[in-house]
């Protein structure tokens, strides 16, 4: 179920959000505004294919609605006190139901998704962190996400193009956050912040122990960079190759990188 493709570099690309598979039974629960998919990561294994050779990359085909594999198992929110969405979401990302009234999950249904579509996405990344970690004494996670630059139920404005997250630094090295954000300054015609908005998910957090050799950077996306942001969702190649260029900056950055 799990899509990992082996590299023997220290750089792991996490893919948690791409995927838009919902098993029927699930399918057959969710109503129309849910069934929209809505708030997928839209073509971003795509648009980080191929950009540098010999990486990890570890994708779940599982859509979000069905469970939120960067949300805490345990369901403790991310970011207390404001308006987000749960380990298995009943909203979308404009705060609308996305569910048939009465077919939420139950307490019962969530554990089965947790186990069946969460644990074993978190098994193979693990295991690749681990992996890339023996060969080399440290492992870097790149966590890939993007999403809709305007969404008032959970931000004010427009998002900047470039959201880098390492929850305040507490999650890599500094220079892995600094080369990452030395880049994205540097870009023209591109908006970027550093722990705005969005500042690691629990992927990021949770697998970021530099005290461990393990470094963690989450790179959220403003969709409109490469996309159009309302269905057909459709990817635009000409914004998609010019973000593509600073992205693959981005990531040979971190796959030359080494503890000093």
């Amino acid at each position: 179920m799990i899509e990992v493709t082996q590299g023997n570099s220290p750089l792991v690309l996490g893919l948690p959000h791409t995927g838009t598979d919902v098993p029927p039974e699930i399918w057959e629960t969710l109503n129309q505004t849910g069934q929209a998919l809505a708030d997928t990561d839209w073509h971003i294994h795509d648009l980080y294919a191929g950009l540098v050779d010999d990486i990890t990359t570890v994708r779940t085909p599982i859509h979000r609605y069905v469970i939120d594999v960067n949300r805490d198992p345990a369901g403790v929110s991310l970011y207390p006190g404001q308006n987000t969405t749960t380990l298995c979401p009943t909203t979308d990302f404009d705060g609308l139901p996305i569910y048939r009234e009465g077919m939420e999950p139950d307490e019962a249904e969530i554990t089965r998704r947790r186990d069946t579509y969460h644990a074993p996405y978190h098994a193979a990344l693990e295991a690749e962190l681990q992996r890339v970690k023996d060969i080399h004494g440290f492992a870097v996670l790149y966590d890939c996400h993007s999403i809709r630059s305007h969404i008032p139920f959970l931000f004010d404005g427009k998002l900047p193009d470039f959201n880098i997250g390492t929850n305040m630094g507490a999650t890599c090295a500094p220079d892995i956050e600094g080369g990452t954000y030395e880049i994205c300054v540097k870009t023209v015609g591109y908006t970027h912040i550093l722990n705005g908005r969005f500042k690691g998910g629990w992927t990021t957090r949770h697998y970021g122990r530099p005290g461990e050799n393990l470094h963690a950077i989450q790179m959220e996306l403003a969709q409109s960079t490469y996309m159009t942001e309302a269905a057909p969702w459709d990817y635009l190649p000409v914004k998609a190759d010019a973000l593509r260029a600073h992205l693959s900056d981005i990531l040979t950055m971190l796959k030359q990188w080494s503890p000093a």
